[in-house]
């Protein structure tokens, strides 16, 4: 398993195939990317470590935002990144990163990059 594990919850194939390879052009395959399409998948993912998290809000069969609580209660640091507007978000989760569709390749890459710069593996990422 590897020391950086990103899950990805979108359910539209193109925009997680973008957000998948904006953490491969940074990270590697020093990276593991988790894509689910649904709540429900997310859930059974959630239960294992991990580095961090990109959400869409709306997905398969409803929306993040129970999966954004909880990884919010373990510590793990996760954005939205959606086509939704910040203000859709619970007040309770509005501190949260919130990465706005359309968006640049650039900012899911800092994003990851500056998380696990901080997280305990000791990985530092790279100038870019």
């Amino acid at each position: 398993m590897s020391d950086i594990r990103v899950l990805i919850v979108e359910d539209d194939p193109f925009v997680a195939m973008d957000i998948e390879a904006a953490v491969v052009e940074q990270f590697g395959q020093a990276a593991e990317l988790i894509v689910v399409d649904s709540v429900t998948q997310a859930r059974q993912v959630t239960a294992a470590r991990l580095s961090c998290a990109l959400l869409d809000i709306d997905v398969v069969d409803g929306q993040t935002f129970e999966i954004a609580a909880s990884l919010l209660k373990k510590g793990t640091p996760f954005a939205f990144v959606s086509g939704s507007t910040p203000g859709d978000v619970p007040e309770h989760l509005r501190t949260v990163r919130f990465l706005r569709k359309p968006f640049s390749t650039r900012e899911i890459a800092r994003f990851v990059s500056d998380v696990v710069a901080v997280s305990d593996n000791g990985w530092r990422p790279t100038a870019p």
